[in-house]
């Protein structure tokens, strides 16, 4: 029976979000929008963004009102790939390791398989849908204005947010979390509250993905240029004359390599804006000349202003799953119902029905193992090959640690933007993440085991089997368990180091208070701003996306606000 349950725990990884939902993938017709690849090798704008996603689109879209926006975009467009369109095919964008996939690869030095966004729309075109606003004291503690926040969410929700239809797997998980104590219900919501709640989506009621690319349809088309494949080399700065280095420019290369400039125009109120992601800002600022000299000198990067805080204060949620075979069908899902615990985790689930019962998705094994692991070989065992008239059923259950406390940092490889940089998380080094953790796998073993969730759970499977049967499975390049209990069921503290992924929300490196003032701007240098998940030292929320489309409305607003007062 175990070998059974393995072989088919590995299919599971592979086909669960991937049976079939029929979708439109009706792209918007952005006139604006062009690949780089022979545009002017000089160009002059008010506000230069540099990245296109979750942050970079809301908030060229609302600069584009009142001044002149050039978005820079090192990856294509989201909209005619089903890989990313369609709920169905979640994972088959994080698996492609093309030079031409939305989704980078990086591993970081802890171990752990990681993706990062090359695509217009950026972590939104690649990440599994879940909506929900981070809590009003987050709100608070960030120091933004609660009001103009809100009026933010409300500008995303228009264009990009659902309410998802809750079946019964995800029905049975929201009754679970109740029936051991995570109250209290709190109904279908975007808000983040204590308890039980039945979040957004931004695949809408056909399965369709809309991304932060889609929030680019409030744009004035007659003040905004978004160029694909536009990678940033480095930022431009003025320093003769001036007590503090002023950025002016930015050269960045097309998909055939040929060189461009942008400049800005003339005007105090003008500025370059970061929002290339976690990795992608402070990697930019490194090879700009901001950032450790030492690191900088290493490399034979002139120094423009030394700044040891770039690069630090990394964070990545870690998340651990929980494996779940079903004797009856479970619906394609991913995350729609959370237990907020108020003890430092949020629980969720996805399933999916039917793996391996020869339903046709095209999919196979490797692609989805493929995200966490490049020993997907391992799948093309015999073991593998399901019978069609043993159809597999099931999901998971998993648990994200908030915060969390643990902090690595970023350090450049190389003078290349397109290689990733070298990134350390440390993951549980902070002990109170570890104790966070235990206490997650110990509330979805009372979720397991609840009354509302018997229907979905074999008998004769004890919670130490489950957590057995996944910890089989190599998801990470972590050190496998060794010694004499290395065959026994692994504790929850063991669990958690040997079983840790990640769930996409890393964050920091140009962290508010420290390399950027409240206001986004660049301490030490004029016209620079990050506006991105980079300058947070904390995740918002059980995802973050909303609060990042967010905060590219709301820093647009204000700094169009202050740009008008100011004419």
């Amino acid at each position: 029976m175990d070998r059974f349950w393995s072989c088919r725990f590995f299919f599971a990884l592979s086909l669960f979000l991937h049976s079939q939902i029929s979708s439109s993938d009706k792209a918007p017709n952005y006139s604006f929008m062009r690949d780089a690849t022979g545009t002017p090798a000089t160009s002059y704008y008010d506000y230069i963004i540099i990245g296109g996603g979750t942050a970079g689109c809301p908030l060229a879209a609302t600069l584009s009102q009142n001044a002149s926006v050039l978005l820079l975009e090192r990856g294509g467009a989201p909209y005619n790939n089903p890989n990313i369109t369609r709920l169905s095919a979640f994972g088959a964008a994080l698996s492609d390791l093309s030079e031409a996939s939305p989704s980078q690869r990086f591993i970081s030095e802890d171990g752990v398989i990681n993706a990062r966004a090359r695509v217009l729309g950026g972590g939104s075109a690649l990440n599994a849908g879940f909506y929900t606003r981070a809590g009003t004291k987050y709100v608070r503690n960030m120091g933004w204005d609660g009001r103009l926040a809100n009026e933010s969410y409300r500008w995303v929700e228009a264009k990009v947010a659902f309410q998802p239809p809750m079946g019964r797997w995800q029905t049975a998980l929201r009754d679970g979390l109740l029936e051991v104590g995570i109250v209290p219900n709190n109904g279908f919501t975007y808000d983040h509250i204590n308890g039980t709640k039945f979040g957004g989506t931004i695949f809408d009621q056909n399965g369709h993905r809309h991304t932060a690319a889609d929030l680019l349809e409030y744009a004035n088309a007659e003040g905004i240029t978004v160029l694909l494949h536009a990678t940033v080399h480095r930022i431009l700065f003025r320093t003769r004359g001036t007590t503090k280095p002023i950025a002016n420019g930015v050269v960045y290369r097309d998909r055939t390599g040929q060189p461009h400039r942008a400049y800005l125009k003339e005007g105090s109120f003008n500025e370059i804006i970061v929002s290339a992601g976690t990795l992608g800002s402070p990697q930019l600022l490194m090879l700009s000349g901001v950032g450790p000299s030492a690191q900088l000198q290493a490399q034979n990067i002139t120094v423009v202003m030394d700044q040891p805080h770039v690069g630090q204060g990394m964070h990545d949620n870690p998340m651990n799953a929980v494996f779940i075979p079903s004797p009856v069908p479970v619906e394609v899902s991913l995350i729609e119902v959370v237990g907020i615990t108020g003890e430092g985790t949020y629980i969720e689930a996805a399933g999916g029905e039917n793996f391996g019962g020869g339903g046709g998705s095209g999919s196979s094994a490797r692609d989805y193992y493929a995200m966490f692991s490049p020993k997907a070989t391992l799948l093309e065992s015999n073991s593998m090959k399901l019978s069609s008239a043993q159809p597999f059923q099931g999901g998971f259950i998993l648990e994200k640690v908030m915060g969390p406390l643990s902090t690595g940092h970023m350090e450049l490889r190389n003078r290349n933007p397109n290689d990733n940089p070298v990134v350390t998380f440390n993951y549980f080094q902070h002990p109170d993440d570890l104790k966070r953790c235990v206490r997650g796998i110990q509330t979805i073993e009372r979720v397991v085991q609840s009354k509302a969730f018997e229907r979905y759970k074999y008998a004769d499977m004890s919670f130490e089997y489950l957590l057995n049967l996944t910890a089989s499975t190599p998801v990470n390049l972590r050190p496998p368990r060794s010694g004499p209990g290395a065959s026994l069921p692994p504790s929850a503290e063991e669990f958690c180091q040997h079983t840790v992924t990640t769930i996409w929300h890393y964050h920091g490196g140009c962290v508010v208070g420290r390399v950027v003032n409240g206001d986004y701007k660049v301490i030490g240098i004029d016209r620079l701003r990050v506006i991105d998940m980079s300058t947070v030292g904390y995740c918002p929320g059980t995802n973050p996306q909303a609060t990042v489309m967010m905060l590219g409305r709301y820093m647009g607003v204000k700094i169009m606000r202050e740009r008008l007062a100011n004419k």
